[in-house]
């Protein structure tokens, strides 16, 4: 998942992941603050993208799966129970919950999850989930403008749902438990004119009460939620517009209750090492990687030689030591916390010599002139500018364009644009636990596209194939299998060094003293914040 996650967020913590903001069961009543710089870009859970978007969604929206709370583990949601699926892994038939009620007191039923669905795979839509549903029997033809409806997509009566695929999927209900898939009401959509994103109504546990743009978010518990004890705060506001360093004072005055944006860099050693906040942080490691992307549409980054040499010249431990050691150094393109991980990998050492030799092998024992793109956020320059010290240790002159973010993302969305861009900021993090997903939207040939995520802008047909055919082994016993497929599948793509795999980040919050809440429910880690799960001292 592309989520734009300050670097102040994702660093480490001595403290335990299993820490508790507080040991009392959680009672009904009371609001919290959570602070963000950034304002809220939409909730239309077609469209939102991003860490911050998604867990704010979840307050509006419901899917018919979701996970268990603080885990990786499938449950029914709306859906009444697990769905049945075919003896050749194509259809799964779903029966959704009766009475449940959306916002504006309509029931919800099966027709809505096939207008959703539709909905975000229709162009029109512009959802930058589109390719995760592609794989529905129908949906490529209905994108294409060769089909009115999604053939694969059929509701029986009021709660029965049949979707059927072109092929067996072995994360397709992890794919239908993504915010992409949380169903929306037809006529909420129409009515709001294109401003859908700013007028949400779904059937989740909140409803947006106000949204001063630039300011705040309002939510008030919704009473006729289908989960009769959740959830147990009465509101949530969400303020905007807050700089990190006003936040955490405000948080420290009894004002906010829960920084969005993390600790601040210039307060965060004084903090952590202050006694005083050890019961108010959390931590916990983050299924995430943090990388410079080699465009290989681009010269001589096109050539392998120069790619390998690159991972070759940067020293990955000094960057951990910039942001004070709180990230583990990468040696694959896969977290650690991610099924298909390889333990094994080494990865390219640092050995700046053996890059020049390469670089000489490549005819370029000069070296070469080129552009490493980051977002300006702190400490991002800084990791920027000691990637550019590397490069120019072996002759490689980076030029550093320190921009926006949406700026770097449009330029690295762009073909040929970005010669080299640096992540930090927007690590890609698990949007589901499986492998494929750190394939498919960021490294397969299906990204490659403009506006996409494959940043490298690297395409590999057999690779594709193999990916494709490990996700058709559904069969019982197979998971081993396919899991050792996708290492394969990443140990090839870091032999074509497409990235410079950094390093992992490890997630922290901070709270105050009237929250309470597991670790489970402000690092969940699909979620990032479970809102419905946390309440406030009584």
């Amino acid at each position: 998942m592309p989520r734009a996650v300050p670097a102040a967020l994702l660093m480490s913590l001595s403290l335990a992941a299993t820490q508790t903001a507080s040991a009392q069961t959680p009672a009904r009543g009371g609001s919290i603050v959570v602070s963000y710089k950034d304002d809220v870009t939409t909730l239309d859970p077609a469209i939102g993208y991003d860490y911050q978007n998604w867990p704010i969604e979840k307050m509006v929206f419901d899917g018919l799966l979701d996970y268990a709370p603080g885990g990786t583990t499938l449950q029914p949601r709306l859906a009444a129970k697990m769905p049945t699926v075919s003896k050749d892994g194509l259809t799964y038939t779903f029966t959704l919950r009766p009475g449940v009620k959306f916002h504006n007191g309509r029931e919800l039923v099966a027709d809505d999850v096939v207008y959703t669905l539709t909905r975000v795979l229709d162009p029109k839509t512009k959802s930058p989930g589109q390719s995760f549903y592609t794989g529905i029997k129908g949906a490529q033809a209905f994108v294409d403008g060769k089909a009115k409806t999604v053939s694969g997509l059929k509701a029986s009566g009021k709660y029965g749902l049949s979707i059927t695929l072109e092929a067996p999927n072995a994360a397709f209900l992890n794919i239908m438990a993504m915010n992409f898939a949380y169903v929306v009401p037809k006529e909420e959509v129409a009515k709001a004119g294109g401003d859908f994103g700013h007028k949400p109504v779904g059937s989740g546990p909140f409803t947006l009460s106000k949204w001063v743009s630039g300011q705040s978010l309002e939510f008030k518990r919704n009473p006729a939620y289908f989960y009769n004890s959740l959830p147990y705060l009465d509101g949530v506001t969400i303020k905007v517009g807050l700089d990190p360093s006003v936040a955490f004072l405000s948080l420290t005055r009894g004002e906010v209750d829960l920084l969005g944006d993390g600790i601040p860099p210039a307060q965060f050693l004084q903090v952590v090492k202050d006694p005083r906040y050890r019961a108010n942080i959390l931590n916990k490691t983050s299924v995430n990687t943090s990388y410079l992307s080699l465009n290989t549409q681009v010269k001589p980054l096109s050539d392998v030689r120069v790619r390998q040499a690159i991972n070759m010249a940067i020293d990955k431990t000094k960057l951990v030591r910039i942001i004070n050691g709180r990230a583990q150094v990468a040696k694959t393109y896969l977290p650690p916390l991610m099924p298909g991980y390889d333990a094994g990998a080494k990865g390219y050492a640092f050995d700046p010599a053996g890059a020049r030799k390469l670089l000489a092998a490549a005819g370029l024992s000069k070296g070469f002139d080129t552009v490493l793109y980051t977002n300006s956020t702190d400490p991002n320059p800084r990791l920027a500018q000691s990637i550019q010290q590397d490069l120019a240790a072996v002759g490689i002159r980076a030029s550093i364009k320190s921009q926006a973010q949406s700026t770097v993302i449009e330029a690295a969305g762009t073909k040929g644009a970005a010669p080299m861009v640096w992540s930090g900021g927007m690590a890609w993090t698990q949007d589901y636990p499986d492998p494929s997903d750190f394939y498919w939207p960021i490294l397969s040939c299906r990204s490659a596209v403009s506006g996409g995520w494959n940043w490298p802008w690297y395409c590999d047909k057999a690779l594709d194939a193999r990916a494709d055919k490990a996700d058709r082994m559904v069969a019982p016993g197979q998971q081993a299998a396919r899991l050792n497929e996708y290492k394969a599948i990443f140990a090839a793509l870091d032999k074509q060094a497409v990235w410079v795999p950094i390093y992992h980040e490890v997630r922290h919050v901070m709270h105050s003293d009237k929250l309470v809440g597991t670790a489970a429910d402000l690092l969940d880690p699909i979620h990032f914040i479970s809102y419905e799960r946390l309440s406030v001292k009584k």
